[in-house]
């Protein structure tokens, strides 16, 4: 875990009042367990409304939303439908995250503090053997591997290196592994290159045998570098549907259907701060998904360019997702602040006005 500072204890307060308002709501609430049902739920989401609003979004391609595992609402823009695969850019790192911890609960791979140097002994960093030697996987799943990113203005030539596994692990030590955040698309990757060769299968199969399948869905396109590893953290590509049987199934506590997949404490560990990070205030990292206060909540959420998203929103039992245009634009980032205004102002927070207790 972090050490206490101030981010830290900023989100512990956020947790626990967020947690007291769930249980007074609870008791309010005729259901108990569950804070709103699915009428209150689409009354104060007004469909229709919603809709008409989503449309106004140009590079928006859909927006679907379950509630309680039930699909209560789904729109396809742009001329998009239910069955096109949508790229999911780096939302796809959630999906890494999920095959780590599936690896590990069949015990291919012993935990993530183990040292990624013994997975790459051929790939060893020169510069820094100290930090190469502490390199574990848990710094990799949580962006604090210490390496210079091979993300933003870097993945270009990185991702045009001959060997993209030993590209990232010998780049520069830019801070010590669990000292800070540095977003790195890279990091991802080599969890994807351990997954291979932890388990003596592709990352695509092992997905597909212990993710997909038991889902009931097969995998669509995914790219491979040079070596054929699958890419780890990009150009994966389902369906919105499937995304949001993915985001369900962190929702039921890795269950799917009566099929425990992956561990309830690996979701857990997931969607908790495990990293500050410095892309903005009220936002942090777990396992591969990011938290984000939207709304007076702490909202795990799978993030891909573009506007690929994923929230799971435990408080009132909604998955929701969206898919966007992932091509380059001079309006992908106005795009993007859009689409976060528009979960929190025409989604999260009519659910939580309406599931206000009156004073």
């Amino acid at each position: 875990m972090l050490p206490l500072n101030r981010h830290s204890v900023r989100l512990a307060v956020l947790r626990k009042f967020t947690a007291f308002a769930t249980v007074l709501i609870g008791l309010h609430s005729q259901a108990g367990a569950q804070t709103m049902d699915k009428a209150s739920i689409l009354d104060a989401l007004n469909p229709e409304q919603l809709d008409q609003q989503a449309g106004t979004l140009p590079r928006l391609h859909s927006l679907l939303i379950s509630h309680d595992n039930e699909l209560i609402f789904e729109q396809y823009y742009a001329g998009r439908t239910d069955s096109q695969p949508a790229n999911m850019k780096s939302a796809s790192k959630s999906v890494i995250s999920a095959l780590v911890g599936i690896a590990i609960d069949k015990g291919h791979i012993n935990s993530i503090d183990e040292p990624v140097a013994g997975y790459f002994p051929e790939y060893a960093n020169p510069e820094s053997p100290e930090h190469w030697q502490s390199l574990t996987i848990r710094h990799l799943l949580t962006m604090q591997a210490g390496l210079q990113s091979t993300s933003g203005r870097n993945y270009g030539r990185w991702v045009l290196s001959d060997n993209w596994v030993e590209a990232a692990l010998n780049r520069p030590f830019v801070a010590a592994p669990g000292s800070s955040m540095i977003y790195s698309t890279g990091s991802t990757h080599i969890l994807s290159a351990i997954l291979t060769r932890a388990t003596g299968m592709s990352s695509r199969e092992f997905a597909q045998q212990h993710l997909a399948s038991p889902m009931g869905f097969r995998m669509a396109y995914w790219s491979q570098d040079p070596q054929g590893i699958y890419f780890g953290g990009n150009d994966m590509e389902i369906t919105p549907r499937q995304m949001l049987a993915f985001g369900e199934l962190y929702l039921n506590d890795g269950r799917y259907n009566n099929t425990q997949i992956v561990s309830r404490e690996w979701v857990q560990e997931s969607h908790q701060s495990h990293a500050t990070s410095p892309r903005g205030q009220g936002r942090f990292y777990g396992y591969g998904w990011w938290l984000r206060e939207m709304a007076g909540m702490l909202v795990p959420l799978a993030w891909g360019y573009g506007g690929q998203l994923i929230l799971v929103v435990e408080e009132f039992d909604l998955v929701i997702v969206a898919t966007s245009d992932s091509t380059p634009g001079s309006d992908r980032s106005g795009h993007l602040r859009q689409l976060y205004a528009f979960m929190e102002n025409n989604i999260l927070a009519p659910l939580q006005d309406k599931n206000t207790l009156p004073l």
